[in-house]
């Protein structure tokens, strides 16, 4: 599809800059800032926790002497948001001070295009703006339709996201239907995470000078970036400018709702041809029955390091263009699948994978200035630290906190310096230069304080890890978190906190919903058990959960708040209830009917109960390809897939005896509202007491600000009601 735009060629985006200097521009009277809240105590409320600046994507300026990064405010009265950018210089060995910082008005995913000069996003178009926020241009008229851009190295071309119609799987609307609302629908993958797919991200190239636009996926009916998370980081502009790695997975329907194969391209803009860079030439793809387990890569394990026929996505070139590297998992429709670092020498061909001796996933990396050192974070022991790696597979640990490290980057102009975010359970996201010194020591400094000023008024938890022991005779790491001005001679009531994912970890999370903090702060003790099927203790632990989500892993958690019982004295029996969202949610939902009077209350969020109907349920048939092992109507099913459907939660409802919280939101088209309704019925028909917190507009996810403090009040009026 081609869209209309007016631009400003490249030289007069520059010829725009002006010197830096101290002041902005009136950002106008209906911004949401910054909240000046005063806490009426020093407990942590929804209502403090919704007044926080969240921190978002960021980049530093060329000379490396200055941050431009993204804060996202809420207003709870208004039941919106909106986005600023600010500018700070970077400080090695201080912490920042507001005072440093420049507000440069409305703004997000910022891209310095020189040291005077920024490129940003605003509804929907491509701006830009001197460094200190004056003389605003925009650069596109799309009519809100740019979604992510990428500017090419020498700034004469820019990768634009936008939206195709996209109409192979739901039939366009007739023209003389223009009210009817009902879709005809030919093939799967009709829907995804939250929104019907009848448009299609794609990337679309545009040259600066002379205004020529063209769509590299031309007529083809694939995404790029991949839905529904996949953004512009999915892209990568070759550092001579004439290339650029793109992810995609050449896919559509039935085929895409059962594989998560997608691949690396190599985009000539010149030539506009494209080659893939994870199967060889002439490759053939083996047929899969789509209802039977896809777990074929084991009888050729040796083609899968060939034919990458899992995830690959988020390629980045080395600094002189010779290597690409990118995130790749081994297997087809495993999603939790080991996250390696793949490395192809463009030269010669040679691909190589260089973590191999790290036995978990790298969940972002970044290129040194030297052209043969990558450093990434990963997480391990349930933290998330900074690694190093070269192309020899020599793999070296920098940071050794009990935090979780987020998305780095190198900062320009400096070759052993990072700019990375960092957060634990007490604090949320904020800015760090990370300096690299030795063989395997890093320089941590701080520079943006972005809470201090509500976190000052609150009182301090605290968190330790405890390793228990299996009922299977392994060790099991779980947090406990502990509520402020804790007392260790009293009784607490006490939480068993139940991951989702099923395979995401149990770290040093900060997350605005599922938040210790707040649930200490309201004096509760938390019990986070990195169960089996976490990441972060080898890939056998990570699998024991795939084909038994009954198993090993529901004893895990037993065996965490057993521990904490026994060995806790501050931990109340009496007063114990268990929560989670998805598998955590699905988790509640079976230990309602195993937990042996353990609990005096559940809660649980998007959660499944009926794996039967989970199975066709679900838009992304190969999660539950992969995890039950077998369709439920196949009468030769796996014996996994066997046990999977036989202990199903649903099947359990004559053993609840305890009162539940339901939520779910009915656009969550992962694991679709009836699961919850279901569940809430089912107990009350029991004649059980159960609340259930609907969503209409809300997915897996409560993203506004109002319902987020609906879904806090909610969840913490039933655990006093049951535990207090």
């Amino acid at each position: 599809m081609k869209t209309a735009l007016k631009i400003l060629s490249a030289s007069a985006i520059l010829a725009t800059v002006a010197p830096l200097t101290s002041c902005t521009e009136d950002v106008g009277d209906n911004i949401i800032h910054r909240s000046d809240i005063t806490l009426a105590s020093d407990t942590l409320t929804p209502e403090a926790l919704w007044a926080m600046g969240r921190i978002g994507s960021y980049a530093t300026s060329p000379d490396g002497k200055h941050v431009c990064y993204q804060v996202t405010y809420y207003s709870v009265e208004e039941d919106r948001s909106n986005t600023l950018l600010y500018t700070r210089p970077v400080c090695c060995d201080s912490v920042a001070t507001n005072d440093e910082e420049l507000l440069l008005g409305l703004g997000s995913s910022p891209a310095w295009l020189s040291d005077d000069c920024i490129a940003f996003s605003q509804n929907g178009e491509l701006w830009t703006m001197n460094a200190n926020g004056k003389s605003r241009k925009q650069l596109t008229h799309t009519e809100g339709a740019v979604e992510g851009f990428l500017f090419s190295p020498d700034q004469k071309r820019v990768i634009l996201i936008k939206a195709v119609p996209f109409h192979d799987i739901i039939k366009e609307r007739p023209a003389d239907l223009p009210k009817s609302t009902g879709r005809v629908i030919t093939d799967l993958m009709y829907r995804h995470w939250d929104h019907y797919v009848e448009s299609i991200p794609h990337p679309f190239v545009l040259d600066l000078e002379s205004g020529e636009e063209f769509d590299i996926l031309e007529g083809q009916p694939f995404e790029c970036p991949m839905e529904p998370f996949g953004g512009i980081e999915q892209l990568a502009w070759s550092p001579d400018s004439k290339s650029i790695a793109y992810t995609c997975r050449t896919k559509t329907g039935l085929a895409m709702s059962i594989s998560t194969d997608s691949d690396i391209f190599l985009f000539d803009v010149e030539a506009r041809t494209a080659k893939n860079l994870c199967k060889p030439e002439g490759y053939v793809e083996p047929q899969i029955e789509p209802s039977k387990t896809m777990k074929f890569q084991e009888v050729n394990a040796e083609a899968n390091l060939a034919n990458n026929p899992g995830y690959d996505q988020n390629p980045k070139f080395s600094p002189d263009g010779r290597y690409l590297a990118w995130l790749s998992m081994p297997r087809n429709g495993y999603e939790a699948d080991r996250q390696r670092l793949c490395v192809l020498d463009l030269q010669s061909g040679e691909k190589r994978y260089v973590t191999e001796s790290f036995d978990s996933n790298v969940d972002d990396f970044v290129w040194a200035a030297d052209n043969t050192t990558l450093y990434y974070i990963g997480v391990w022991h349930a933290t998330v630290n900074l690694y190093r790696t070269n192309l020899e597979g020599q793999v070296a640990q920098l940071t050794n906190d009990q935090a979780d490290w987020g998305a780095l980057q190198l900062v320009n102009g400096k070759s052993d310096c990072l700019l990375m975010e960092r957060h634990d359970y007490f604090h949320p996201a904020d800015l760090y230069l990370v300096t690299v010194l030795g063989d395997s020591i890093a320089k941590e400094s701080r520079l943006t304080a972005e809470n201090d000023h509500i976190l000052s008024q609150l009182a301090p938890g605290s968190s330790e890890p405890r390793w228990c022991k299996t009922t299977d005779g392994q060790q099991l790491l779980y947090w406990v978190i502990k509520p402020p001005h804790f007392d260790p001679s009293k009784k607490y009531p006490t939480l068993l906190f139940c991951e989702g994912g099923p395979q995401s970890p149990v770290s040093q999370f900060w997350s605005y919903r599922w938040n210790f903090y707040i649930m200490a702060s309201q004096g509760y003790v938390i019990i986070a058990p990195n169960r089996r099927g976490l990441p972060g203790f080898g890939q056998e632990w990570l699998e024991e959960i795939s084909g038994d989500w009954t198993g090993q892993c529901m004893r895990d958690y037993l065996s965490a708040i057993d521990d904490a019982c026994d060995s806790l004295p501050y931990v109340d029996r009496d007063r114990m209830g268990a929560v989670g969202a998805s598998f955590g949610g699905f988790s509640v939902y079976y230990l309602a009917g195993h937990h042996d009077k353990r609990f005096k209350c559940f809660i649980a969020h998007d959660g499944a109960f009926n794996l039967e109907a989970m199975y066709t349920e679900t838009e992304e048939n190969w999660f539950s390809n992969w995890e039950y092992d077998d369709a439920y109507w196949n009468r030769d099913r796996t014996a996994n897939a066997d046990r999977t459907y036989r202990n199903s939660p649903h099947l359990f409802v004559d053993k609840w005896d305890t009162p539940i919280l339901c939520i779910h939101g009915e656009k969550d088209y992962r694991i679709n509202a009836t699961q919850g309704m279901s569940a809430f019925n089912a107990a009350r028909m029991r004649g059980i007491e159960a609340e259930l917190l609907l969503y209409p507009d809300e997915n897996h996810w409560v993203l506004h600000p109002q319902n987020g403090i609906l879904w806090q009040r909610t969840y913490f009026d039933w655990l006093t009601r049951w535990l207090k």
